[in-house]
């Protein structure tokens, strides 16, 4: 069966108001407990986005985020009341989309949930559209080039496959689609993440692990620049 959210967290009262609450939105939603029936309930159904809590009963939210990434290519947002810049850090560069700190507003948390649907769509659309056909970025106009599938969600850079999630084909994409011009961290937010809820270190972490996937010295970067106390632009 197929559903909008699946919401994976210890607190069921809470869970169970949250899932309540999003169904009066149109938003088709489950909850489960634990990271076992997490497992279980990917196992058989379809679920669009995750919303994860850290602290489970049996595991840990990352530990659930680092197996579900490796099967499923979908946005995954952490809900947890820990507040540590530290903890943030971890659930984005382990493949979080989004970190929502306890206790959260249910309607801030549906304009998110929504936002990041409304990106799976676009992105069905994109690869029924595209029938597995891809883009094609050159790069440096040498020997160098760079695809990008939307039909996979990942990028071919002189011939390896690179596998992408989906905040970071989304924000590659916007870059590219401004190349050669200075991107201002508001529009990357708009753009890519549909709104400006979000921190200076959330676009921080998805462009470092960009760069890290794509840049031969990711500290040197070639192709996607900072532009201090401005933006960044992708050098074409």
């Amino acid at each position: 069966m197929h559903y909008n959210c699946l919401i994976v967290d210890d607190e069921i009262e809470l869970a169970k108001m949250t899932a309540e609450y999003f169904e009066m939105f149109d938003v088709k939603t489950k909850f489960v407990g634990s990271a076992a029936d997490c497992y279980d309930f990917l196992d058989n159904n379809e679920v669009d986005i995750i919303l994860l809590d850290i602290n489970l009963g049996d595991g840990s939210g990352f530990d659930v985020c680092k197996r579900v990434r490796e099967e499923y290519q979908l946005p995954i947002l952490f809900i947890s009341a820990r507040q540590s810049d530290d903890d943030v850090l971890v659930a984005l560069s382990i493949g979080g989309d989004d970190y929502i700190k306890k206790p959260y507003s249910l309607s801030v948390l549906l304009a998110k949930a929504k936002v990041n649907l409304k990106r799976v769509e676009q992105m069905k659309k994109l690869s029924a559209d595209s029938n597995s056909n891809s883009e094609t970025i050159i790069i440096d106009g040498a020997d160098e080039a760079l695809f990008l599938d939307t039909a996979t969600m990942s990028a071919i850079l002189n011939g390896e496959s690179i596998p992408l999630k989906a905040k970071e084909f989304a924000l590659l994409k916007a870059l590219y689609e401004h190349k050669n011009t200075i991107v201002t961290k508001d529009r990357l937010f708009d753009e890519v993440w549909g709104d400006t809820f979000y921190s200076d270190g959330t676009l921080n972490v998805h462009i470092r692990k960009l760069r890290e996937k794509l840049e031969e010295d990711p500290n040197n970067p070639k192709y996607i620049k900072t532009i201090w106390g401005t933006g960044y632009m992708l050098e074409v």
